[in-house]
């Protein structure tokens, strides 16, 4: 926890980031922060995303917040189910480190899950997006106008970690974890297997129903989909439908992929040679604990380790000359872009580097994460580091450097340095009894 002293100094460090969404414009040389100290202050100020920066009426958090400006600021009230989610356990651990008292998060949650009973929602599954004044479905794209199963479960992952920091303390908390439960019993996975098929499909719209057809088939980030559906107490999906869908009867499995001398063990969707974006090992593994993971297929702990270690060498063998790229200075995924916006990988770089895939991995490798961390906080500053964390992408090759902030990325940094320190969030999501259930229908072990 931080003492009053420190947190009064991480006060005046953050302070000049409240007024007039201006990053931090510090004249004097930042303090030399101890490690544990400089994961307070990232840590602090990214939580901030999801307390502070939250959309006032239904208590989520925003799909984006632009400092910048430069993108149009009118959908400020369009929130993000699954970015929700990722923040959850950031917004616990916040309690436990003394920044916010319990009773204030059980009164945020309880916002949060009262616009969720009434929000848009199709067979108990949310939408991607949703209008935060009204609860209405703000379509992501012109087909994906209804359930999002992928959205979904990045959500409900976060509230069964509420649920379960909650559900034996006082009158109200156990009123708020069995409306959270309810929520969850609600939720129909076995209806997106469209009647039956063995693999689920990620999107259902009530106006083009299942017309978009994307099924879900391994490897990438919607691993924490099969394990939920597969955990429901109400719509269990058939195990099939993981083994012949998710693992395509066994073809999920790679054979002689070893990129820098780190093997994969699973084909990694359309990035078979380096494996994929890195929020590929971040977002099932926000609650569900990778550590001595397995099944017929994959260490899921080895993999994603790999991954990581993968991603890191490339941008240290830096075949595009890109500046600045090094053993401080690595990490591709989804980001904000050159070309606004683009899924970074090996393979696919174009010289950005998202602060959040280093950031997020230091579950992984905490070393070598802390090397990226502080040298974006002491030698990048102001043009990395803001109000609400660090900015979403940078690039000194391009000097590229918008003060732009995306949920889905602020998420994963928040959580993944809380369960590097305490492992809070992966505690106590693998302590809900469903989810031992699911993982043993599968054949985890």
């Amino acid at each position: 926890m931080l003492n009053s002293a420190y947190l009064f100094l991480l006060s005046v460090i953050l302070l000049s980031c409240q007024s007039a969404g201006n990053p931090i414009q510090d004249q004097t040389p930042r303090p030399i922060l101890s490690d544990e100290q400089l994961l307070d202050t990232v840590a602090y100020a990214t939580f901030q995303y999801f307390w502070d920066g939250a959309e006032p009426n239904s208590g989520m958090a925003p799909e984006r917040i632009h400092i910048d400006g430069i993108y149009p600021a009118n959908d400020q009230h369009i929130v993000t189910t699954g970015g929700t989610g990722m923040g959850m356990i950031g917004i616990l651990g916040a309690i436990e480190r003394g920044w916010i008292t319990r009773d204030q998060a059980r009164n945020r949650f309880e916002r949060m899950v009262s616009f969720l009973e009434k929000a848009d929602r199709w067979h108990g599954i949310w939408p991607h997006w949703l209008d935060g004044k009204t609860g209405k479905v703000k379509p992501f794209s012109p087909k994906d106008d209804g359930a999002d199963l992928v959205e979904s479960a990045f959500l409900i992952q976060g509230l069964l970690t509420v649920r379960e920091y909650f559900k034996d303390g006082s009158a109200e908390e156990k009123e708020l974890a069995n409306r959270i439960d309810l929520l969850w019993r609600e939720m129909d996975w076995n209806f997106h297997t469209q009647g039956g098929q063995n693999v689920l499909y990620w999107h259902w719209s009530p106006n083009f129903d299942w017309e978009m057809n994307f099924a879900l088939e391994g490897y990438n980030e919607a691993l924490i989909v099969y394990i939920l559906a597969a955990a429901s107490p109400t719509h269990p999906i058939d195990p099939a439908a993981y083994h012949e869908g998710w693992a395509r009867s066994g073809g999920i499995k790679a054979t002689g992929v070893s990129p820098f001398g780190f093997p994969l063990q699973l084909k990694h969707n359309g990035a078979e040679e380096y494996g994929g974006p890195l929020f590929w090992a971040h977002y099932s593994y926000l609650s569900l604990n990778p550590k001595n993971l397995k099944d017929q297929y994959a260490d899921y702990w080895q993999e994603n380790r790999n991954h990581t270690l993968i991603n890191r060498a490339w941008c240290i063998n830096n075949s595009g000359n890109f500046e600045g790229y090094g053993e401080d200075l690595w990490g591709l995924t989804a980001s904000y872009s050159i070309n606004f916006y683009d899924a970074h990988r090996p393979g696919n770089d174009t010289g950005v580097i998202s602060p959040t895939a280093a950031v997020s991995s230091i579950v992984y490798t905490p070393e070598e994460s802390m090397k990226v961390i502080r040298n974006l906080y002491e030698n990048y500053g102001e043009k990395v580091f803001g109000k609400y964390g660090f900015y979403d992408a940078m690039s000194p090759h391009h000097d590229f450097f918008p003060q732009r902030y995306l949920a889905i990325d602020q998420g994963p940094m928040v959580t993944m340095i809380e369960n590097h320190r305490s492992g809070l969030g992966w505690n106590l999501f693998m302590a809900a009894p469903e989810v031992q259930v699911g993982l043993d229908r599968l054949g985890f072990y």
